[in-house]
């Protein structure tokens, strides 16, 4: 064998690896994803999937990776045609919940999940998931202030408010998905998003102060 097949070949079994942990963890979660039924479902022996990522926190840090590196395929670089602003920040989130609502995104969102399972247990883990989830804020926050500043919102619209209202939504929308399997739910958020994008809240505490 000749040592390009033998990277092509170790990179696809890679590859396949990860894509059955993330379906596996979707359900089980990412703590609950092991060596061995990872390897008992793939036909594979524990040594050739330890030997593909050398531990368990190593293979649910590459699952994070690739999760990450398709929610940012999906959403943000999906509406990058879109005009900035607000009808930037509604094609992304629009195509947010049609991931959380769709198979493509292994049920729900990935991340949210993993954010809630590992929320109060400090480590490499929780660590990627806040980078993802504030690269993602910060995305979303350079938006708002795009919308602002081209006049879309009011020049005194509470910029982090806004941010922390649309995650809300979204998040909210992830629960009735995965939790109570709504049908409306999708539906029920693009409509929260699109009332709250033509009126956003702002900053009134300078008016409290007076």
């Amino acid at each position: 064998m000749s040592p390009r097949k033998s990277v092509a070949e170790a990179a696809t079994t890679r590859a396949r690896i990860i894509e059955r942990a993330l379906t596996l963890a979707a359900t089980d979660g990412l703590d609950g994803l092991t060596i061995g039924h990872l390897a008992s479902d793939l036909g594979m022996s524990k040594a050739g999937v330890v030997g593909q990522f050398g531990s368990k926190e190593l293979l649910q840090l590459a699952a994070l990776d690739a999760a990450v590196e398709r929610f940012t395929r999906r959403v943000p670089a999906r509406v990058l045609g879109a005009d900035p602003g607000l009808k930037r920040l509604s094609a992304a989130f629009g195509e947010w919940i049609d991931y959380m609502a769709g198979g493509e995104g292994h049920g729900g969102c990935f991340l949210t999940s993993v954010a809630t399972e590992f929320d109060a247990r400090p480590g490499p883990i929780r660590d990627k998931v806040l980078a993802a989830l504030a690269s993602w804020s910060t995305y979303v926050s350079t938006e708002v202030r795009t919308a602002v500043t081209a006049g879309q919102l009011p020049p005194d619209t509470d910029v982090e408010q806004v941010v922390f209202e649309l995650n809300g939504i979204a998040l909210a929308a992830d629960q009735a998905i995965q939790l109570h399997h709504d049908p409306m739910a999708p539906d029920r958020a693009r409509r929260a998003i699109a009332r709250l994008l033509d009126a956003a809240p702002r900053d009134t505490s300078s008016a409290q102060k007076r």
